[in-house]
């Protein structure tokens, strides 16, 4: 257990830290399964527009330091290749 007043001060940050990073990394999460929700339903259109706003949503986690840049890039190149293969 910490027992210097800087380490819980560490403990406090790093609690209050982990539960933004939670909430951001939920949210990307439900962006990505809108869009893989769509792909499945077979609407092209509700697709794309899924896809249009989980891209951003996906790039902002990166820079808010929850996903690493190469992970959110391979992610919405391989949902946009699956939104483009719809008929």
């Amino acid at each position: 257990m910490a027992n210097t007043r800087s380490a819980k001060k560490m403990v406090r940050k790093i609690a209050r830290r982990t539960e933004v990073n939670k909430a951001r990394r939920s949210r990307v999460r439900s962006y990505v399964r809108k869009v893989e929700e769509a792909i499945a339903s077979g609407d092209k259109s509700a697709a794309q527009a899924a896809l249009k706003q989980a891209q951003p949503e996906l790039m902002r986690a990166v820079t808010k330091g929850v996903m690493h840049k190469n992970t959110s890039s391979r992610k919405v190149s391989r949902l946009s290749k699956r939104v483009g293969a719809m008929a």
